[in-house]
């Protein structure tokens, strides 16, 4: 009997996956467990595992295509099973005619789905009732006059629950979203840019293509705001030559990195309103600090593991979670679930040498720090000429959240446990 590859949840909050490359073919054999493709979500690459023994019959999504969670991906069967024998496969989860028309657009087709209609059907919901909490009567009416999956709705009442004013808000999302694409702005591609002779047109990875998106919509969605302070690190410096031996018989090797992110938690427990989220219906100050720390992978571009709970991390815990996230980024190891739930963000840019940097908030956080690189420098101490190891701070916030001043007290909470070190 032949078996269906559908897309399953890796993860909390993970809706989407784009397919990166099939590890086998069409009239492959294949075991059960056995890696069938690989997929990217949020810049994570996962195999998918086969459910089932058999050889492989049709393969549904191409790569580079982006599936959702219960959609039909592959179907194994037994050799020579013809697949019009298989169930008809509509019974898969349906993309929305506004998620269609934008598939269709993309390749070039003419859409007939009108951008007011938001054919979000109730019967695709990807999750239980159990899963989705309590829906009050007025939730589930609004939902299904829109034609809302509310699977897809982000709750931010008690325990997550859906309220009115989340599915308003997901509706209006989408219309502004559709009313934007009408201004059908000017795209340069190489084309249109006269190339010259011996030019290279370098493909666009998908992981560089979820940067450019989510960089993007960051600066559409928020006003970002610079500060900068600079930290005289000579006591962080001094505690860190002092037991940077004793980590490393732990096996940990303590970095800057573990003293920053500590000292973010200092600021962010001193000024909890930094450590959370805007909607319309008010800010969403978030219980939990989990703390991204931007990690390079080179010319593919870069991600953002999460410490989750980074508020209960002594310095030994710190170093060591940042030294596991760091080695597994690059190694390509992290689970999708380990680049979600960020509430604040750390991007040490000084690492390459810069100075200062203008970050990019990491969506829908409310700001981002960034390090740059320490320098000695003459700096006035009472009066007096000193040399001292310094770095400056770069903090980017969302103005509809922080105004200057209160920007300016975290941040020199920050700076006040850095030069303050014990």
């Amino acid at each position: 009997m032949a078996t269906k590859v559908l897309v399953p949840r890796l993860g909390e909050g993970v809706d989407e996956v784009t397919v990166t490359k099939w590890l086998k073919q069409v009239g492959d054999s294949i075991k059960e467990l056995e890696a069938l493709l690989e997929v990217n979500t949020d810049k994570v690459d996962t195999e998918i595992p086969a459910p089932a023994s058999g050889v492989i019959l049709q393969i549904i999504a191409q790569e580079g295509q982006a599936m959702k969670v219960g959609e039909l991906l592959a179907i194994i069967g037994a050799a020579g099973e013809k697949v019009s024998e298989v169930s008809d496969v509509s019974d898969a989860p349906k993309a929305s005619k506004v998620e269609s028309a934008a598939l269709s657009e993309s390749k070039g087709q003419k859409s007939e789905a009108k951008p007011e209609t938001l054919d979000l059907r109730l019967s695709t919901i990807s999750r239980s009732s159990t899963d989705l909490g309590f829906i009050s009567p007025v939730v589930a009416k609004i939902a299904a006059e829109h034609g809302v999956n509310l699977s897809q709705v982000p709750g931010t009442g008690l325990n997550g629950r859906i309220t009115k004013n989340d599915v308003l808000s997901y509706v209006e999302g989408y219309r502004l979203k559709v009313e934007s694409q009408k201004l059908q702005p000017v795209t340069f591609q190489p084309s249109n840019l006269q190339p010259i002779a011996g030019d290279q047109l370098i493909k666009h990875t998908s992981m560089r293509k979820s940067i450019a998106h989510h960089m993007v919509e960051s600066k559409r969605t928020s006003p970002h705001v610079l500060t900068v302070m600079e930290a005289d690190l000579s006591r962080v410096s001094k505690h860190r030559a002092a037991n940077k031996s004793a980590f490393e018989k732990d096996g940990v090797n303590l970095t800057f990195t573990a003293y920053f992110m500590t000292a973010i938690v200092a600021g962010l427990k001193a000024y909890p309103i930094a450590n959370s989220s805007w909607s319309d219906e008010g800010l969403l100050v978030h219980k939990n600090i989990n703390i991204g720390m931007a990690a390079s992978l080179g010319e593919e571009g870069l991600i953002v593991p999460v410490i989750k709970g980074a508020d209960n991390h002594s310095l030994l815990a710190m170093a060591r979670s940042v030294n596991d996230l760091a080695v597994r980024a690059r190694n390509k190891k992290l689970q999708p679930d380990e680049v979600k739930g960020g509430t604040f963000t750390l991007t040490n840019h000084g690492i390459s040498g810069s100075l200062f940097a203008f970050p990019v908030i990491n969506q829908p956080q409310c700001g981002i720090l960034g390090i740059g690189a320490m320098q000695k420098r003459v700096v006035v101490i009472d009066d007096a000429i000193a040399i001292r190891p310094m770095v400056y701070m770069s903090f980017v916030f969302d103005h509809r959240i922080l105004d200057g001043a209160s920007a300016d007290w975290f941040l020199a909470k920050v700076k006040e446990t850095l030069e303050n070190w014990t």
